[in-house]
């Protein structure tokens, strides 16, 4: 096949562009892309994100050299490379598009491409650094890490990963590093205000403000850290008085708590500092996290080590065995650990930086529903399921397996298998504080009091659960358990 008829099959296959919202939709997630940012699509087909971002009141334009040849290329605060690399097969041309993306850059750079989860058939024809797909295109399918590599020494940058495939370039170190920093932190809200009293009424508008600020990083401020501190300090002469009377009406423990989860997540975000092998410099770090460190540690160096001690635990297996062992959230079974995504920051630091080293490696996995850390093998497994909140037993529909030993993701697809995997005990995954804890126990009690759970070597698929529930005479509708015969002198309903 000639060259210029598979540049030619490249743009016709790309005018659908399915996935291409996709990064730009990350980087809206992530307030990286806002109201207040000019974007750019470098290669932009059809140009839909154009449109679609002008919709939002971004202020957008695009260039393609099939579609929009006569636009101009302008410099953008964001510019999106958007499944671009992927296609073209030239790969001179492949590194110029890159590089001429980072030049019109001026704030982040979304680059994203395919990526390999799964060996490539044999029967596929391979084509330059690529392959020649079914329909008869050029496709070049990059391994997460590779894809990061390319990226950094084709513009001597350091790339974050953000999901797979997909990477941010920022410009500014201070604003890579916030933005490493605050993917990693924990979701905490305010303690409630448990009783009342006239003082603090009197004060509690202007209080709002201190509260939300111990609530997001776990310490008071200091000077020009408050939007409000003249109207606070004018009227308690200090933040230490004014937190006082915020002491008085709610918990101080729940305030102690934060401070220790803020101090946790710091060290989370150093220690994959560490495995990174990238120690951003002190000044890179953005202020208020100086001033967390020095709060919570004393000094960088303190802080930084603490962070290594752990990093490097990592590497000894039965640490991280023993850190399943005595976890209080999850299901343990005899070679793993299961957690639902809600529950992870609430775990042990270390399976936090563990499941984090990861997550910097190939970014958040959209979509998962349980994370299993295993205790014999060192990966991690990403698990979909797509019905957990719906179904009492939702069936697996995908996983992605990361190999530690070999860098290696794997993908695994459920979704057409006529019996695949199911769950059972699901308040097992969650916290109590889950919002259908209640309901997934008092439907595991249930089913434990009638054995339905009784071989639960048996019932891990969904035929050999539905051939349980025939055993037993057992129907479920939604979560309610119901004989198919009537038993219990009549009464149809187990309650």
């Amino acid at each position: 096949m000639a060259k210029s008829q598979l540049e030619i099959e490249r743009h016709r296959a790309a005018i659908p562009r399915l996935d291409i919202s996709r990064p730009v939709k990350l980087a809206m997630e992530c307030n990286i892309l806002t109201g207040e940012t000019t974007f750019f699509d470098y290669g932009c087909g059809h140009g839909g994100d154009v449109q679609r971002t002008l919709g939002l009141g971004i202020a957008s334009k695009g260039w393609d050299p099939y579609y929009f040849p006569d636009c101009d290329r302008i410099s953008a605060d964001i510019v999106n490379l958007g499944y671009i690399l992927n296609v073209i097969e030239d790969i001179q041309e492949r590194r110029e598009a890159l590089s001429n993306a980072w030049k019109l850059t001026q704030k982040v750079l979304i680059v994203s491409a395919q990526v390999l989860l799964n060996e490539l058939s044999n029967s596929v024809i391979p084509y330059g650094d690529g392959i020649v797909t079914r329909i008869n295109t050029f496709q070049k399918y990059y391994e997460q890490e590779e894809l990061k590599q390319y990226i950094d020494e084709t513009i001597n940058v350091d790339a974050v990963p953000v999901a797979l495939g997909v990477y941010f370039v920022f410009r500014d170190e201070e604003q890579k590093e916030k933005f490493k920093a605050e993917r990693f932190a924990s979701r905490i809200y305010t303690p409630r205000i448990r009783t009342s009293n006239k003082k603090f009424a009197d004060y509690q508008e202007i209080l709002q403000p201190l509260m939300a600020f111990y609530t997001q990083r776990g310490r008071l401020p200091i000077k020009d850290e408050l939007e409000n501190q003249e109207q606070i300090l004018a009227e308690f002469r200090n933040f230490n008085r004014a937190f006082s009377v915020i002491l008085q009406v709610t918990d101080e423990t729940e305030w102690d708590a934060i401070a220790y989860r803020r101090s946790l997540d710091i060290q989370v975000y150093l220690a994959l500092s560490h495995f990174d092998g990238k120690r951003p410099r002190l000044d890179q770090l953005p202020p208020g996290m100086r001033q967390d460190i020095k709060a919570f540690f004393g000094t960088y160096e303190d802080a930084y080590e603490i962070a290594g001690d752990k990093i490097f635990s990592l590497g000894n297996p039965d640490i991280v065995k023993a850190t399943c062992d005595k976890s209080k959230i999850g299901k343990r079974t005899r070679s793993a650990l299961y957690v639902h995504v809600s529950t992870l920051q609430e775990l042990d630091p270390l399976l936090r930086i563990y499941e984090g080293c990861t997550t910097r490696c190939i970014g958040r996995i959209d979509g998962t529903t349980l994370i299993k850390f295993s205790t014999e093998e060192p990966q991690i497994s990403y698990l979909f399921y797509p019905t957990f909140d719906k179904e009492p037993h939702p069936a697996l529909a995908a996983s992605i397996i990361i190999d530690w030993k070999t860098r290696k993701v794997t993908h695994h697809d459920y979704s057409k298998r006529k019996n695949p995997p199911v769950l059972h005990r699901k308040e097992t995954f969650v916290t109590p504080d889950y919002p259908q804890y209640g309901k997934f126990a008092r439907l595991t009690q249930r089913e434990e009091k009638l054995g339905l759970l009784d071989r639960k070597n048996h019932i891990g698929t969904r035929d050999a659960w539905m051939q349980c529930l025939e055993e037993h005479g057992i129907e479920l509708r939604g979560y309610q358990i119901r004989y198919i015969k009537q038993k219990l002198d009549g009464n149809e309903e187990i309650n």
